[in-house]
This record gives structure tokens, C-alpha cells and sequence, in this order.
């Protein structure tokens, strides 16, 4: 069995085990190595463009957000920003910035026929740890994962 194969098993589990209603759940580190070796796989960050702008952002991804700041109203334009971006064959992994997010989008996504999604767990900026700060526990940017700043 190949790596990516093996990555996609273990999210599909978690996802049973986590009694999810799409196709599975990856760590960051997990979607960065299903990026780089899954041909057509999609990352879509869901976070707002304040955030994209002023926390930082990942390369080559598909940037719609769910919400919008400030008062985080929902994007009623979610799903045909998402149709019009990304093939509803692709393989698709959802961030935000801790994995709320885009664990509804995932399940939106899934809801309009998209059979791949995935919810990329801890986000980009991970949890909030003991101090009330994010970024210094888990999630995409402390695991080193390649992003950017504004």
C-alpha cells in the first residue's frame, strides 16, 4: 500500500471513529504530504481575507471564505465560489484556522456532491493553549508547513 494511500485510510477512520459526515480528517502535516504527492488534490482555505492577509497564507491555495469579517456572516456564495474553483472529483482538504470552519465546509461541500473532503484538523493556527494564544501547540504553521505573510 502506497503513503498516500495509508494517509487517506487512517483520515477515513478518524473521520468514522469521529462520527464525521464527509470522507475523512488530516492532520496538517498529512495534508501537506497528500498536496505534494496527490495529483489534483485541492487545499481550500475558508478563513477570511482579513485573516489570509494579516495571520499569513498557504501557497497555491484555493482562498473562498465561509465566513466574512468582520461580523462573520456566512458567505451565501460559498458553494458556487467553490463550484466554480474546484471539480467536484477532486480531492479536497478544507483549513481554516482551527478546523471549525472547515469542518462545515467539508460537510457543506459533501452535502452538493463533492465525494472527497477532508477537514484538515488544528488548522493553521492550531489551538489555543494555556496562555489564550494560538500557534504555539499544534497546527499548521508549528508544524513548519510552508505559508506566507501579507
Amino acid at each position: 500500500m502506497g503513503k498516500i494511500t495509508a494517509i487517506l485510510q487512517a483520515a477515513q477512520q478518524r473521520a468514522k471513529e469521529m462520527g464525521l459526515p464527509y470522507e475523512g480528517a488530516l492532520f496538517p502535516q498529512e495534508a501537506y504530504e497528500i498536496l505534494q504527492s496527490a495529483p489534483g488534490a485541492k487545499l481550500v482555505d475558508v478563513r477570511t481575507r482579513a485573516e489570509l492577509d494579516w495571520v499569513g497564507s498557504i501557497p497555491n491555495a484555493v482562498e473562498i471564505e465561509w465566513a466574512t469579517y468582520p461580523g462573520m456572516k456566512a458567505n451565501p456564495n460559498f458553494l458556487a465560489h467553490l463550484q466554480q474553483q474546484v471539480d467536484k472529483e477532486a480531492l479536497v482538504l478544507f483549513i481554516c484556522r482551527s478546523g471549525a470552519r472547515s469542518h462545515h465546509a467539508a460537510a457543506a461541500a459533501t452535502q452538493v456532491g463533492y465525494g472527497d473532503c477532508y477537514n484538515v484538523l488544528e488548522g493553521f493556527e492550531g489551538e489555543i493553549d494555556d496562555n489564550d494564544h494560538r500557534n504555539t501547540t499544534d497546527g499548521w504553521r508549528v508544524a513548519g508547513l510552508p505559508w506566507q505573510q501579507s
